[in-house]
């Protein structure tokens, strides 16, 4: 399948609509990580539908000092890649085409959940992400938009846009996409050398550090569960050989685990990488409800997002797994 390029708002505007529009909005640079949203909003359109890939780099998301002039340009490429995966078309405007009178007075505002974690390490990103999904939405005028849960706090924004101002559009969050290693599929990862690549595992490690600390747990308390402390139980699994077992449930049941184990085990994996060669310099590790991303205390209940960013070199790098607390089942 090859998809049509088009760089301009009236190109977009005389394509004829047929059936769902699905838009998966990239800054270029696609992997299989974008390949894998193309394909997802393929099957969402249907065959009589219509799948469109926007590919533009933002400005306004970018602070002092980020990598706006080094972020890679694959135009060519991308194109191609976007066709293979099932797009109709890449819309690929130039930054004067998305913002025509310079940059805009008026911006979305991120709000609260827009000044932690990534918004207090890069404040006023999330302001120009909003803003120019805000205008990509009028401009594509889609039924279904697709984003990926890698970026989490991005989507759980785009979703509160959405719904405060009234977009008639749904949202739809694709799983992260990961290499054999664990290492997320990002656009930057490719600024990374092999030695960084090797400590930047340790952000996908902590996280399921952190995961598997959280299932063991909740495992746990799930036997406790079925193995009340009475006397008379406790005879019956002596006599078969189970009373230490049922007395270690029951200990660790009752011992600190929760959030704050989750914490502890994926911050063990990222203390040792930053004592590697070229050492991981964290940003931020969190434990968050994904209403809000504020920290979870440790009687929470329902979904949580487990969330890392590092520095590894000079390459920025996040990630984040979901959880499930309270459930007394495995993580999700």
């Amino acid at each position: 399948m090859t998809a049509s390029l088009l760089r301009t708002a009236a190109d977009l505007r005389a394509r004829a609509r047929v059936g769902r529009r699905a838009v998966v909005m990239t800054m270029g640079a696609l992997h299989e990580g974008h390949a894998t949203l193309i394909r997802t909003a393929r099957r969402i359109a249907g065959p009589e539908g219509e799948v469109v890939v926007t590919v533009f780099v933002n400005p306004l998301q970018f602070g002092a000092g980020e990598d706006l002039d080094r972020y890679p340009r694959t135009l060519d490429a991308d194109v191609e890649l976007a066709g293979k995966s099932g797009a109709d078309a890449v819309f690929a405007p130039s930054v004067d085409e998305v913002y025509p009178g310079g940059e805009p007075q008026v911006r979305i505002s991120a709000g609260p959940m827009g000044e932690r974690l990534e918004g207090a390490s890069r404040p006023g990103h999330f302001d120009g992400m909003l803003t120019v999904v805000a205008k990509l939405l009028h401009l594509t005028r889609p039924d279904v938009a697709l984003y990926g849960q890698k970026d989490a706090q991005q989507l759980a924004l785009i979703r509160r846009m959405v719904r405060d101002l009234n977009f008639g559009v749904e949202i739809v969050g694709v799983p992260t996409v990961r290499e054999e290693d664990g290492l997320a599929l990002s656009s930057r990862n490719r600024y990374l050398s092999p030695a960084e690549r090797r400590t930047a595992l340790a952000l996908s490690q902590a996280l399921f550090a952190g995961r598997d600390r959280h299932a063991a747990q909740e495992a746990l308390r799930a036997r406790a569960r079925e193995v009340p402390a009475t006397r008379a139980r406790a005879e019956a699994l002596s006599a078969i050989g189970e009373s230490r077992a049922a007395a270690d449930a029951h200990a660790v049941a009752t011992t600190a685990g929760g959030p704050a184990a989750v914490r502890a085990a994926a911050r063990l994996v990222l203390d040792e990488a930053a004592r590697l060669d070229p050492p991981l310099r964290l940003d931020y590790l969190a434990l968050v409800d994904p209403s809000d991303f504020t920290e979870i205390g440790d009687d929470f209940t329902g979904e949580a997002v487990l969330a890392v960013a590092a520095r590894v070199g000079s390459t920025r790098l996040i990630d984040n797994l979901p959880l499930t607390f309270g459930t007394f089942g495995d993580a999700s």
